[in-house]
């Protein structure tokens, strides 16, 4: 592959942008109270088409259907969207996020791309502690979600062979706004979110919006874990042939990372029971405390500092952007997007690298027979110094502590379209050029510490002793992941930069449309990483003098230090390409037939580093092209019909994937392929003020290859359900809605390995809204309103000997109410 400098073609799209006053289009203002049918389409596609048009399986969620769903996240309102699976059980980030038929590879969402306004948050949805929807929140800018799955998401952007989720923004020409102030009634939290837009003169729009928020959040951490907010506004100047709008975001704020706790489990691994360990509540309650809020450790530089794990997920972004669309004639259209972002921040909470008792804790302090106490001891809160019962729960804690130096990202998608007549028909033609920059700078500051295991925001450190002789500092074993053999102290210092070239050919013919799409990616990595990894032998234990009292103590003797002196290049190109082929047969106005053959990659980053059988630590380059890519092949075909109020969407599917990963929590490398067969099931029907909307998707996967561990081919991936659905219906009246959602999943394997089965479960949410008088509504909703138990994830696949299992689980019920003023 050619080397391309990014900075020149930047500039270039950006002259462009400015030259042919672009904007994306104006489809991306339909009335958000229209069906799903009646909605233009915007995302993934060459240009916007209505629903029954178009040879690919989409959907789109209102600004009204979001608020009815009451979602604390913005992973909670893609569970709402048929086909996607998403594991919101991280918080206000971090979630698992897979299209049907896709497993969820180690974090993140590596398959699919989160987009606002057309461009992605991240080039890469799973980079490390980086998740991109720990950089997304939802507020009242948002006019409306669409969800390509599958089909030309592979070819109308990097980096998605298994889909596109666009947030799409309001823009302004429907004025108004609202205040809502809202609170939660069984739990703490306070927000304020505010929007409003309009017309500042003939031709001249605006929207501005954004939120503030704080409380302890849905579980009970002992202090604020939630705290901060957003802000984003547009402006919008129209032309005769076009317009051009600009944008800015800016959001600072600070969220609980939900991380797996423990469970106790009974029974056996076909047929477990799952119940709380003493004290502790998995849908109330998280390894967080008042008693542990600050950690010290060497930063990147091996210097002592101080590190406050309140600021949980901590994102911190700054972006602006220009989008833009001009008709040069009849035929021929212009449009651009242009965004660079600052995002920085960090990722701090505590991981259970095991739970056990005290006394079993005691006999083996690091958990790997080398070091034994005669004793544990509170090290802080009531009780501090007292000894802590042997029966007592106590989990070894690895705190992952990351920070997020620079993911800064600099997109451009400019495109030509062309539509004219050709043989009775309409012949449609895009081409366009994607570019982009991704930073990956990121710093692995890992410590070790005892902890007790308790809720309410109340857990202890704890201390251990040999006699006299304390082996702890203040509950840190070690200034480093000493539970995990000392690895992971690391700096990732990266570039990636994409130049992909993308074109496609739409033929309409009646009720026919054939269209045709392809994609060329072209992936250049730069950089550097600095760890002890890079070596056969860990060489970043250093005894150090962290707290600088003059003398080293025993867990200072576990200090990891970056080997700054020895830096591993990263120096590799490679390219690929995607491609998908489409029909559309509309039978009548109300009917349509489609199908679809894609194969789309996915460039893998950060995950393939520090493994020498991926990329050289010498060298910097690959020592197999086949690591550099993952490809996800797709076909699908299936009805879509509406009308009458009634609409009904099916589509059958089948795809083969492929993955290259490193998951952080396990330390275990991915090298393997999987195959899926399904169907996935949407339809919505309104009458009056009734509406009802659901959907389901049933998947049978398998690993088809695994090339570091046979045992586990022909087996069903981890946590991949037969059955996801979701459902939701409500009534409206003059002075009230009312209504309740429901999202599910059957059973699933905590493990590839296919022992312990995780339950299934369905979390009911509610809502009530009153308007009172005219522009004035006061609501109140609940999540998950049964208080439901919904394991997402399991790290033991089997039920260990002492029948305690490290697991997330959705949050318990929360009951939020609010007041919303209208102008």
């Amino acid at each position: 592959m050619k080397a391309f400098k990014f900075t020149t073609c930047a500039s270039v799209a950006v002259i462009a942008t400015m030259a042919c006053w672009p904007v994306v289009t104006v489809a991306q203002e339909a009335d958000t109270a229209a069906t799903d049918s009646e909605d233009i389409i915007v995302t993934a596609v060459a240009r916007g088409s209505n629903r029954l048009d178009t040879s690919v399986s989409v959907s789109t969620l209102s600004e009204e259907l979001i608020a009815e769903a009451a979602p604390r996240s913005a992973a909670e309102i893609l569970r709402n969207i048929p086909g996607i699976r998403s594991e919101s059980s991280g918080g206000e980030g971090n979630a698992n996020i897979a299209v049907r038929g896709l497993p969820v590879a180690s974090g993140g969402a590596k398959f699919l791309q989160l987009q606002e306004d057309g461009l992605p948050i991240l080039e890469y949805g799973d980079i490390t502690f980086g998740n991109a929807d720990i950089f997304l929140r939802a507020d009242f800018n948002i006019a409306r979600i669409e969800s390509v799955r599958g089909g030309s998401a592979s070819t109308f952007a990097s980096n998605s062979p298994g889909g596109v989720v666009n947030f799409i923004s309001k823009t302004g020409e429907q004025e108004g706004g609202a205040v809502q102030l809202s609170a939660g009634i069984d739990y703490k939290e306070y927000r304020i979110d505010a929007d409003y837009g309009g017309q500042i003169s003939e031709d001249l729009f605006f929207h501005v919006g954004g939120f503030y928020r704080q409380g302890t959040g849905p579980r009970d951490v002992g202090y604020d874990g939630l705290k901060g907010g957003q802000i984003k506004a547009n402006i919008t100047k129209k032309f005769d042939k076009g317009y051009i709008r600009l944008s800015g975001k800016y959001l600072d704020d600070r969220a609980v990372a939900y991380l797996p706790n423990p469970v106790r489990v009974t029974g056996t691994n076909r047929n477990p029971n799952f119940s709380n360990v003493p004290g502790f509540d998995i849908n109330e309650d998280s390894l967080h405390s008042k008693n542990f809020r600050r950690a010290t450790t060497l930063n990147a530089r091996n210097t002592a500092q101080t590190f406050d794990i309140e600021d949980g997920m901590r994102p911190l972004v700054k972006s602006i952007g220009l989008e833009s669309s001009r008709d040069l004639n009849d035929s021929i259209t212009i449009v651009s997007r242009f965004r660079y972002s600052d995002i920085s921040g960090g990722f701090i909470s505590p991981f259970p690298a095991s739970v056990d008792t005290a006394a079993n804790v005691a006999a083996d302090v690091l958990g790997n027979g080398t070091l034994a106490a005669t004793r544990l001891a509170y090290a802080n809160g009531a009780g501090a110094g007292t000894t802590v019962p042997g029966s007592a729960l106590v989990s070894r804690i690895v705190l992952f502590n990351t920070r997020l130096k620079s993911l800064d990202n600099m997109t451009s998608d400019f495109r030509i379209n062309y539509s004219g007549n050709i043989g009775g028909g309409t012949l449609d033609l895009t081409g366009g050029l994607y570019m982009s920059r991704q930073d990956i700078e990121t710093e692995w500051l890992w410590t070790s510490h005892l902890f007790e295991v308790a809720g309410g925001g109340n857990a202890r450190l704890i201390d251990a002793f040999n006699g006299a002789t304390p082996l702890t500092d203040g509950g840190t074993v070690g200034y480093g992941a000493a539970f995990f053999g000392n690895c992971c102290r690391r700096i990732y210092d990266l570039r990636y930069k994409t130049l992909a070239p993308f074109a496609s050919a739409t033929l309409t013919f009646d009720a026919v449309t054939l269209d045709a799409s392809v994609r060329s990616d072209q992936v250049r990595a730069r950089g550097r990483t600095f760890g002890a990894d890079l070596s056969n032998t860990l060489v970043g234990v250093v005894p150090t003098d962290v707290n600088g009292n003059g003398s080293i103590s025993n867990a200072e003797t576990r200090t990891s230090v970056v080997p700054l002196g020895s830096p591993a290049p990263v120096r590799y190109n490679f390219d690929y390409r995607s491609y998908s082929f489409g029909a559309n047969y509309k039978i009548q106005d109300d009917l349509a037939i489609f199908a679809r053959y894609s194969r789309g990659g996915r460039a893998n980053a950060d995950r393939i580093l520090f493994n020498n059988d991926n990329v050289s630590v010498t060298t910097g380059r690959l020592q197999s092209p086949v690591v550099a890519v993952d490809f996800v092949k797709q076909l699908e075909g299936g009805v879509k019909y509406s009308a009458n109020g009634l609409s009904l969407f099916a589509t059958l599917f089948h795809a083969k994937t492929e993955e290259e990963n490193f998951e952080a929590t396990t330390q275990r490398t991915f090298s393997r392929s999987y195959k899926a067969s399904g169907v996935e099931l949407e339809g919505g029907y309104r009458t009056g003020g009734f509406s009802l909307r659901a959907g389901a998707t049933y998947t049978d996967a398998e690993i088809s290859r695994d090339n570091r561990n046979a045992a586990v081919v022909g087996n069903t991936p981890r946590r991949q359900a037969k059955f996801v659905y979701q459902g939701s219906a409500s009534y409206e009246a003059d002075m009230f809605t009312v209504g309740a959602s429901a999202i599910g999943t059957t059973e699933s394997f905590a493990g590839d390995d296919n022992q312990l089965t995780l339950p299934s479960f369905t979390q009911i949410n509610a809502f009530v809204s009153v308007r009172p008088i005219e522009r004035v509504e006061v609501s109140l909703n609940a999540n998950n309103l049964f208080n439901v138990v919904g394991l997402t994830e399991s790290e033991e696949g089997s039920i260990p000997a002492n029948g305690i299992i490290r697991a997330r689980s959705i949050n318990g019920r929360t009951i939020a109410a609010a007041v919303k003023v209208s102008f």
